[in-house]
């Protein structure tokens, strides 16, 4: 009688596991829905990590009581690679060459400080002069057109330049560039969006043209109470009713932005292409996280710099419960990535700072 019902308490197990797996991989490549078609299934990306931890949980429990069936979750992670890979990159850190471009992907958050720094502003400017990058692109640039700060910024970078995107009753929002190479001409990329847009800056880079597409796309539009609130669900601190229903809200108000951010992520991508035969750098704050339809799309004609050569998570939003990686850098063919990573020693912004060198290849 025992032995029967422990033989049944291991099939029981391991068929938890064969479900735990499938729903990795479905999970893991959900990145392939057009959240137009699939809005709600478009948000299952977010949970990713958490199957991840179940597949692993499951792997250490085979090993402890039962090794041999510890093919389970190993199959699920060979099978899993892929989206694995691009969650969690492990890339072998290569030698900077001479002559590459350091660039910086920030959002400053309006240079408000993150609520730890009353002179927000100074704090941001003082880092990205030690940073000594040859292009910066910022997202939530609004101090530099409200109070006009050029003349900080042109103590460490000769040229700078400020789009505003959004300027109404929803948002206050600008993409901002600083650069030591003349900017040849910039051009807005249309799309509807009430608070977030797409500006293109042309550089002069030596004998060579580098188009930079400095992007804010569609934000999830969650309030300060929902993300109270979802704090609230990951602790256990609602009920049960109350938690579905909070969820449900917010899996819609996920949705939505996502269905909106995909023919924005479509329009940009577009110009990318139409304008390779030049360098093309595509950075931003994507408000998306690493297996979703935004990354999916633009990395299936563009190369994801943090993929191919950063290492590990690479958390860019930092507030508590909400540690995801939406922060991006995109380059074409025509240019060559090293060493993309986070700083997350930065904190004056609800984002950490993206960093990434990048070499113009030769022309054959």
């Amino acid at each position: 009688m025992i032995k029967k019902l422990k033989k049944f308490t291991i099939q029981l197990i391991a068929g938890a596991n064969f479900a735990s797996v499938i729903l990795l991989l479905l999970i893991g490549y959900s990145d392939r829905l057009n959240p137009t078609d699939h809005p709600l299934l478009s948000t299952a990306g977010m949970s990713f990590p958490a199957f991840l931890l179940i597949n692993l949980a499951f792997l250490f429990f085979w090993l402890l009581f039962k090794w041999r069936m510890a093919w389970i979750p190993i199959l699920g992670f060979i099978l899993a690679y892929v989206p694995i890979s691009i969650y969690m990159p492990l890339n072998v850190t290569r030698e900077v060459p001479d002559g590459a471009i350091k660039l910086l992907s920030y959002n400053v958050c309006a240079y408000g400080g993150n609520y730890k720094y009353d002179n927000g502003f100074e704090v941001v400017r003082d880092y990205l002069f030690d940073q000594q990058a040859d292009i910066v692109c910022l997202q939530e640039d609004t101090d530099t057109w409200r109070r006009c700060v050029f003349k900080d910024y042109e103590k460490r970078f000769e040229y700078n330049d400020t789009m505003v995107i959004a300027n109404n009753k929803v948002s206050h929002n600008a993409l901002g560039i600083h650069t030591r190479y003349p900017i040849i001409r910039r051009e807005r990329i249309d799309y509807d969006s009430e608070a977030n847009g797409s500006g293109a800056w042309w550089l002069k880079v030596g004998n060579d043209t580098l188009i930079v597409i400095n992007n804010h796309f569609e934000s999830c539009h969650l309030n300060r109470k929902d993300r109270s609130q979802y704090r609230q669900i990951l602790r256990g601190e609602m009920s049960g009713d109350s938690a579905r229903s909070e969820s449900k809200m917010l899996l819609v108000k996920l949705a939505e932005a996502n269905a909106k951010r995909a023919s924005q992520i479509r329009r940009v991508r577009n110009y990318a292409q139409e304008h390779s035969q030049f360098p093309v750098i595509v950075c931003g704050d994507f408000n998306d996280n690493p297996i979703s339809y935004s990354r999916h799309t633009m990395g299936e004609v563009l190369t994801d710099c943090y993929v191919a050569t950063g290492r590990g998570i690479g958390l860019s939003y930092n507030q508590k419960a909400f540690a995801l990686r939406i922060d991006h850098i995109f380059c074409n063919e025509k240019l060559e990535p090293y060493r993309c990573e986070i700083d997350s020693k930065m904190d004056a912004s609800d984002h950490f700072p993206l960093l990434c060198w990048l070499k113009i290849r030769p022309k054959h």
